[in-house]
């Protein structure tokens, strides 16, 4: 089924549950792909894997690189890859898999009142943009294929879905 996107093997999306916390914490959310995905920045690819996550990575006030690497070790370890038994049990290590990492501030948006978002709890740009490219280098430091987008850039992304399996992580769980 496609849907929305094109990709490969698992993706993770980073992204902002709604949460008491929502101000604090950094929350990632996944979806397992078997497929190329990549992103597009004016018309030319810029990014690209053929198997593992694409992030979708957003970041709050308080968030930190000793969140980043709580979060970082969860998405790499984590065993959501089916094995060949179609269980869950293998984990991007595993499965040498790769990562595509998109920013992206609009997953903190707060829809709670009115009818248009409010962005108040999005990092700011400057202190998010560190984040994000601390997260890529931790990432490619633990020998992680990782590809990008551009920080604050408009991207077209692709990832193609296959199967109902959704996966929420929430630092506030993780970093306690």
């Amino acid at each position: 089924k496609k849907v929305l996107y094109t990709i490969t093997w698992p993706i993770f999306d980073i992204i902002g549950r709604y949460t008491t916390y929502a101000a604090l914490f950094m929350k990632v959310t996944w979806k397992p792909i078997p497929h190329d995905s990549k992103v597009t920045i004016d018309g030319k690819v810029h990014g690209s894997i053929d198997n593992g996550f694409v992030l979708l990575s957003s970041f709050t006030e308080g968030d930190n690189t000793l969140i980043v690497d709580k979060m970082v070790d969860k998405i790499i370890n984590l065993r959501i890859f089916e094995d060949e038994n179609e269980k869950m049990n293998l984990s991007l290590l595993d499965t040498f898999g790769s990562i595509l990492n998109i920013s992206q501030f609009t997953l903190y948006a707060d829809c709670t009142k009115g009818r248009r978002p409010s962005f108040v709890n999005a990092m700011d740009p400057t202190s998010a943009s560190k984040l994000y490219d601390y997260m890529n280098e931790h990432l490619r430091s633990l020998n992680i294929h990782t590809e990008t987008g551009i920080f604050g850039s408009d991207m077209k992304v692709e990832i193609y879905n296959d199967g109902p399996v959704t996966i929420i992580l929430d630092s506030c769980d993780i970093v306690k």
